[in-house]
């Protein structure tokens, strides 16, 4: 028996996935388990607050259920997929990813509104939900609003770890530095 290759198998399954349409409870189903509503921060000292807030939705899988990434893809109608780890050899899963703003706000949150989790990543999508509204309405290039959404990232424990402290984020903004002047000599 001849063994089909990858793109063989892949161009089967997305012929699959074609044929029958994925109802969007089994795409929010998915997410419960493989999703990921991103809430980062970065160091960037060009901004007035010194940290860039950085919001995306993630969605991975391994090599065989890729067809599943394209699907979700379709039915959002944005965002793109990549190898999940590209600089790891090993690692042969796939990521979709909605970066957009305007897409996170008009296509994937209005999605989970009307189909929401089941799972604890609920509360996660709530976090992200009020973090894109405290972005779009701009209360986060000032401080009362940059504070706003470090609490909310940090008001309870997530399963992922955090590259940058609560302190680090609010004791590395211009006001924090004013009232904490360096000390000299």
């Amino acid at each position: 028996m001849k063994k089909s290759s990858n793109n063989v198998r892949h161009a089967d399954n997305q012929q699959v996935t074609e044929k029958r349409k994925i109802q969007d409870e089994y795409f929010a189903g998915f997410v419960d388990g493989e999703g990921c509503f991103y809430v980062g921060f970065s160091k960037r000292n060009d901004l007035p607050l010194n940290w860039q807030i950085i919001t995306e939705f993630h969605l991975s899988q391994n090599p065989g259920g890729k067809d599943i990434l394209v699907g979700f893809q379709r039915r959002l109608e944005c965002g793109y997929i990549k190898p999940n780890h590209s600089k790891n050899p090993g690692d042969k899963s796939w990521v979709y990813v909605v970066k957009d703003r305007t897409d996170l706000r008009e296509r994937v949150i209005p999605f989970f509104k009307e189909h929401p989790l089941h799972s604890n990543k609920q509360d996660d999508f709530l976090v992200f939900e009020k973090v894109l509204e405290v972005v779009e309405s701009r209360e986060h290039l000032k401080i009362e609003g940059f504070k706003k959404i470090v609490n909310l990232v940090f008001e309870k424990p997530r399963s992922t770890a955090k590259r940058y402290s609560k302190e680090d984020l609010l004791s590395g903004t211009p006001e924090t530095i004013r009232q904490n002047p360096p000390k000299r000599g």
